[in-house]
């Protein structure tokens, strides 16, 4: 008996060919047809190298010595990856700001430029961002001792003419008295003497 679509040898008896799955009740009657040439769902259809799509256009040349994939790219461990810890942050690290630590025990926060004394005023078209108050009962502090502000991520200080004047104690360093009008950067760990009073940077 012969598959009326594939033309396989069936034994006798069978009701579906083995080879292509269709019906041979009445290949008996028929002569053998030729197979279906076209591919059925679960065909596996390999393209020849003239219809494969081109290969997609790589800038750059590659050296001699690297072999090359079939679509001529380089093999996959030829390529450099950065791990995480090298890569650069996406934002830069931000800067704590600075704390004035007095001796008052108050705290203050620097965000901007200020005055500190014991009634701070600002001169006539004069802007700061704070005023800072230091209690001193002896009046050692002048009512407007010294201006501090930012330059980038820097903190300095400028005596304002005070009577007891202004001294900046750097952490392992030389003291210094600060000149009246003239700023002066102060690091983190530097404690500024005012009168009586003073404050440590943080």
């Amino acid at each position: 008996m012969i598959c009326r679509v594939c033309g396989a040898e069936l034994a006798e008896g069978t009701l579906f060919c083995p080879m292509c799955g269709s019906s041979v009740t009445s290949s008996r009657l028929r002569p053998p047809e030729v197979a279906d040439p076209r591919p059925s769902d679960t065909s596996i259809i390999s393209p020849s190298l003239a219809e494969r799509p081109p290969a997609p256009a790589v800038a750059g040349r590659f050296p001699d010595d690297v072999l090359l994939d079939e679509d001529g790219l380089p093999p996959t461990q030829a390529m450099t990856i950065v791990p995480v810890e090298q890569a650069p942050p996406a934002h830069p690290p931000v800067q704590h700001r600075y704390t004035l630590s007095f001796s008052t025990g108050d705290v203050v926060e620097v965000s901007g430029s200020g005055l500190v004394g014991r009634r701070p005023i600002t001169q006539p078209g004069e802007h700061v961002d704070q005023l800072v108050v230091v209690s001193d009962p002896t009046r050692s502090v002048s009512k407007t001792h010294l201006e501090f502000g930012l330059e980038g991520d820097e903190l300095w200080i400028c005596d304002r003419y005070s009577g007891n004047g202004t001294i900046a104690h750097p952490l392992g360093g030389v003291p210094r008295q600060c000149e009246a009008g003239r700023r002066y950067r102060v690091t983190r760990g530097t404690r500024v003497e005012i009168g009586d009073q003073w404050f440590d940077v943080s």
